[in-house]
């Protein structure tokens, strides 16, 4: 392994394009997790909702929070709190505040008690509000990259980012052509992550994006604890020193990647 360059001396600016800063984790510490993610130079956090009762929890987290900012989606692991007419709910949220991606939606086949039809039926809808209101995509894909390429195949919305992607490099590359950045996070620190650790090498760098899904996913030196978006910069440095490049570099990249697909403004 080549070791990473030196950074810059100046704080990169980090991207964190998901992160469930609104979650029930942080209940007790939130200002003081926001704080120190800022601090380490993490100047955006993208918050996906996960259902129709939590847009009201995600709209007071990035109203409180500059730089935090929402995606409204219903989540495929929550199909027993969706209503069909949630989606008219969705539609109507997106319109009160237009957020920078549909999400977290998506297909999970590993649980196996989460009935498909279901969820294939939501995500389907889903991907037709994005299309409608010309927004990308946050996909949650766990053991269903397959179906959802599928479905991007026949619902070609304007891109958006395989949240936490495990995928093989052919499905990587199939997304990649659909208009799809590839979210990394804490999975790939993990020194036994072979395959993810080859990924984060081989890809494309302007195919890559930086994420933490706090509280959830946490980096290997945070073991089995609660992940924050203040571990971003870490993270980055991971994949910097896999890559034999300076942090500066995954950071400038991650963040130019991230802002072109979400409709941001450049960063610093």
């Amino acid at each position: 392994m080549t070791p990473a360059r030196t950074a810059p001396s100046a704080v990169p600016f980090f991207i964190d394009t998901h992160c469930h800063l609104d979650a029930a984790e942080f209940d007790a510490d939130r200002e003081d997790v926001y704080a120190r993610a800022v601090a380490a130079g993490v100047g955006i956090q993208v918050i996906p909702a996960i259902s129709h009762d939590n847009f009201a929890a995600v709209a007071a987290t990035c109203a409180r929070h500059p730089g935090c900012l929402p995606a409204w989606g219903l989540h495929p692991m929550y199909i027993a709190a969706h209503r069909p007419e949630h989606l008219a709910g969705l539609r109507a949220q997106i319109e009160t505040q237009r957020p920078v991606a549909i999400g977290e939606i998506g297909l999970d086949f590993f649980v196996r008690d989460l009935d498909r039809a279901t969820q294939e039926f939501f995500c389907i809808e889903q991907l037709k509000i994005a299309k409608d209101c010309d927004l990308p995509v946050l996909l949650h894909g766990r053991k269903a990259n397959d179906e959802l390429l599928k479905h991007l195949r026949r619902i070609r919305v304007r891109g958006g980012i395989a949240h936490a992607f495990n995928g093989s490099p052919q499905q990587a590359d199939a997304f990649i052509k659909l208009g799809f950045k590839l979210g990394f996070g804490g999975a790939f620190t993990w020194p036994r992550a072979n395959h993810l650790r080859r990924l984060a090498v081989d890809l494309p760098l302007d195919a890559i994006v930086l994420e933490t899904d706090s509280p959830d996913i946490p980096p290997v030196w945070i073991g089995r604890g609660r992940n924050a978006p203040g571990e971003l910069p870490r993270i980055a440095a991971t994949l910097a020193e896999l890559r034999g490049v300076d942090v500066d570099t995954v950071a400038r990249q991650t963040s130019a990647n991230a802002c072109a697909l979400l409709g941001l403004a450049p960063t610093r």
